[in-house]
């Protein structure tokens, strides 16, 4: 496949990178002032057109093919700029599940900025074993009552809304009791816990305690007992490196640290990894233009993108130590690469029987 630029896709980068060069001196300086100005970053790359390229025309997107998402994501990282906001999942989700009504409601707030949100699916006994959940969702006429508690919640302090998980019956098996809702997170009956993470980012994740919140029955997405469909739906998305975004950032930490002492070993199998990566990301990219989309595939996905950027963190620590503050954030951060989005013995569990046929 021939990955040059097309005469669009050259005019479309030169214009981001005449933006970001613009952009560039308010740029974020640290880690948390990056998730401190999230919002602000996402509605000025969507003002600018360089956010929601792929999605539709009708929810604020620009309908282009998934290609420009890949030249966004390698300028961003190229102008060592703020990563594009990580959405993509929760459109996929509403997109196939929502009715029409919620799509037109809330995708255009979501796609734009204006509206903050944040995922309320896992909870401190219910991580990788999701459908264990025991959040509840109670029906009281025309509203559903929510009581639970979520943990490693993303933006939830600054959310606006948050799709979450709950459960509506307890009288059929777990999979097939759980429902999904939109609910507002300004109203009483919600606690907000954050949570400081290892690399000292203290805006990230939180734990969220509902108490008595309620929701509109209007605001479930599809029927009681299709949340897990949802689920699957975003994890499945999630999972996915489905841009080379993620293997752009990690060729410009490799880069970055082969320009100082004598490569370690540690530095040249990242550096390998990388590359392994962006070839296997490219790949995907093509069969995304051929109109192929992957379901329990992207377990592997998150396998090797979690082995790259755990090799990447090693090569931060073999080659700096703990003298890069940034840099040191770098490799704490990657610990968690194996655990968030679903472990990754719950993806290897994946990849056994739902590819490989095995019973596990």
């Amino acid at each position: 496949m021939d990955f040059r630029d097309s005469t669009d896709e050259a005019a479309f980068r030169g214009r981001l990178r005449a933006w970001l060069t613009e952009q560039a001196p308010n740029f974020p300086k640290t880690t948390e002032e990056y998730w401190a100005r999230q919002g602000e970053w996402h509605q000025s790359l969507h003002a600018a057109g360089f956010f929601g390229a792929t999605w539709p025309k009708e929810f604020g997107g620009l309908e282009l093919p998934p290609v420009y998402d890949v030249i966004v994501d390698e300028e961003l990282a190229r102008a060592g700029a703020p990563p594009r906001p990580s959405l993509g999942y929760l459109v996929t989700g509403l997109g196939r599940h929502a009715s029409k009504e919620l799509q037109q409601r809330f995708l255009p707030g979501m796609i734009d900025g204006t509206q903050r949100w944040c995922q309320g699916f896992s909870e401190p006994g219910a991580g990788s074993d999701l459908a264990s959940l025991t959040t509840t969702a109670t029906l009281d006429g025309d509203e559903y009552v929510i009581n639970g508690h979520k943990i490693w919640t993303s933006y939830s302090d600054v959310a606006d809304w948050c799709l979450l998980l709950a459960r509506t019956d307890k009288n059929v098996p777990k999979h097939k009791g759980i429902s999904a809702f939109l609910v507002d997170m300004h109203q009483p009956g919600i606690e907000q816990r954050p949570l400081k993470m290892i690399n000292g980012v203290s805006n990230e994740f939180g734990q969220v305690l509902f108490d008595g919140a309620r929701v509109p029955a209007t605001h479930m997405v599809g029927k009681p007992g299709d949340g897990w469909a949802l689920a699957m739906t975003v994890v499945g998305h999630e999972r996915e490196p489905s841009t080379l975004g993620y293997a752009a950032r990690y060729e410009k930490t490799v880069n970055q640290l082969a320009r100082g002492s004598a490569a370690s070993d540690e530095l040249a199998w990242a550096t390998v990894q990388v590359q392994v990566l962006r070839q296997h990301v490219r790949r995907r990219l093509s069969e995304q233009l051929d109109g192929i989309s992957h379901g329990p595939e992207g377990s592997i996905d998150k396998l090797l993108m979690t082995w790259v950027e755990q090799s990447v963190g090693h090569a931060v620590l073999a080659q700096t130590g703990t003298t890069d503050p940034d840099l040191f954030g770098t490799y704490l951060y990657s610990r968690s690469q194996s655990v968030m989005g679903g472990t990754s013995q719950i993806q290897k569990n994946i990849i056994a029987g739902r590819i490989l046929g095995m019973a596990v």
